[in-house]
């Protein structure tokens, strides 16, 4: 079966055919620098993770961009009122989101453009749109340049927005534009803004506007034309529609596919720093859910369906997952950890139709079920064989427990350390107290243990113990 994706260009789910064969070159916009990051962000991080695992598993060779703007009108609000330099608050929001998505076991992207790096191209790119009758600077001295709406028939096609219909761009003041519909490529220096937030350009000193930016970033590092544009739904207008509409119009094809994620949302809102709703990883963690749970919350939804969050159905995905973590460690205490083993055809056909995480987390369900019986008949062969595949699901989601992004690394296997003398400690006094027949203190030791999270299991070669509840 072909990989299929839905293209919100097209409203359909589309056989996946790369421009080159063998090459895959992805975009997704990333994070405006201007607050820390929050779950709803990171959602997106793990999405177009699990993508490119999976485009990886499928043999080809891919190219992911994952851009940082760094100079926004959101992030000058942001200098002004903290007293600070721009770049200085984008750089320490860059930061705090290095941080999480390896916390979540994001690959690091093959490029990380930031937008201030690449002005050249954008003024390039914009005075090829001048020349080419699409945009045209303003003749009120500000400095601004615009794009044509009207001048771009296809305006809408991805979104599906009529012109007619459309209100202001509202990212520059309608007064240096012809038609209160068209969008800043270019803005021109302004008093009230920081003095070092602008760069000289044919059309004065001024910063880039927001949409062309990723425009010059898709070009510079994939082309002309490439295969997959992603980001959250809340960009398809009018981010996207820009972006295309500008690329296009400047002679690029751009990208052949857009996949679009839906957003996490709370109560029925959007999160946002703004609105006093923003949750972070921090947080998360606050509440005992590791980040490997959070990202299988995050993978056991489909990429494109909206998460309401609540700390009741993020707790569930945690117990979900540390059933099956116990699996895998059990197994591999008992077989080895081996290689990761063949994915099972019904988890191929599930990732390949729209990357339908939830009915491939079905297909792991299924192969779990078997390797629990088998570690109870004590067939180790087929305990051997099933880890092997649950640990293959597991590993393109991003989640294996054996994933030395989650098992090594400095603080954590020195507290790793301390909680095992500690255990070990409380299971030695549980076993003298079961050898005086002092059953009640012998429970007493396992129910504390169990309140503080740690599951006992009794077994023929000892109590084992783990973390989570037992299925």
């Amino acid at each position: 079966m072909t990989l299929r994706l839905y293209d919100t260009a097209t409203r359909s789910v589309r056989d996946f055919v790369p421009r080159e064969a063998g090459k895959v070159g992805v975009y997704l916009c990333g994070l405006t620098l201007q607050s820390p990051p929050h779950i709803g962000h990171l959602r997106s991080g793990v999405n177009y993770d699990v993508l490119r695992r999976w485009l990886l598993a499928a043999g080809y060779e891919v190219t992911f961009v994952r851009n940082l703007t760094d100079i926004d009108d959101k992030i000058l609000v942001k200098a002004q009122e903290q007293g600070r330099p721009f770049w200085s608050i984008a750089y320490a929001n860059e930061q705090l989101l290095a941080n999480s998505y390896r916390a979540l076991n994001v690959l690091p992207p093959t490029y990380e453009p930031r937008a201030t790096g690449h002005i050249p191209e954008m003024h390039e790119l914009i005075a090829k749109l001048i020349a080419d009758g699409y945009a045209y600077p303003a003749t009120d001295g500000s400095g601004d340049v615009y794009f044509d709406v009207a001048s771009w028939p296809a305006y809408g096609s991805l979104s599906g927005a009529s012109p007619d219909a459309m209100q202001s761009a509202g990212d520059a003041p309608d007064r240096g534009k012809r038609d209160p519909r068209d969008f800043a490529l270019w803005k021109g220096v302004k008093s009230d803004e920081p003095a070092d937030a602008y760069w000289p350009s044919p059309w004065g000193r001024g910063r880039p506007g927001w949409h062309i930016e990723c425009s010059a970033m898709c070009w510079r590092y994939l082309g002309a034309e490439f295969d997959i544009h992603g980001g959250g739904l809340d960009l398809t207008f009018p981010h996207h529609e820009n972006e295309i509409a500008q690329s296009q119009a400047a002679g690029l094809p751009f990208a052949r596919y857009w996949v679009h994620h839906g957003l996490l949302g709370i109560g029925g809102t959007k999160m946002g720093k703004s609105l006093g709703n923003a949750l972070d990883l921090a947080y998360v963690e606050s509440l005992g859910v590791r980040p490997v749970e959070l990202r299988y919350y995050y993978a056991a939804a489909h990429y494109r369906s909206l998460i309401d969050y609540s700390e009741e159905a993020l707790r569930d995905a945690a117990v979900a997952y540390r059933r099956i973590e116990g699996f895998v460690l059990r197994a591999a205490e008992r077989v080895g950890a081996g290689q990761l083993g063949e994915l099972p055809a019904g988890f191929v056909a599930a990732m390949d139709d729209d990357l339908n995480t939830s009915a491939a987390l079905a297909v792991l369900q299924g192969v779990l079920r078997d390797g629990n019986t088998a570690l109870t008949d004590g067939d180790d062969v087929t305990v051997r064989t099933t880890l092997g595949a649950v640990r293959a699901m597991l590993d393109i989601l991003g989640v294996d427990p054996l994933d030395p992004a989650w098992t090594g690394g400095g603080r954590a296997d020195d507290l790793r350390g301390v909680v095992d003398s500690l255990i070990a400690l409380a299971l030695e006094q549980r076993a003298q107290a079961r050898s005086r027949k002092d059953w009640a203190a012998a429970d007493a030791v396992r129910d504390q243990l169990k309140q503080a999270g740690v599951v006992v299991e009794d077994t023929p070669q000892g109590p084992r113990w783990t973390i989570g509840e037992q299925d």
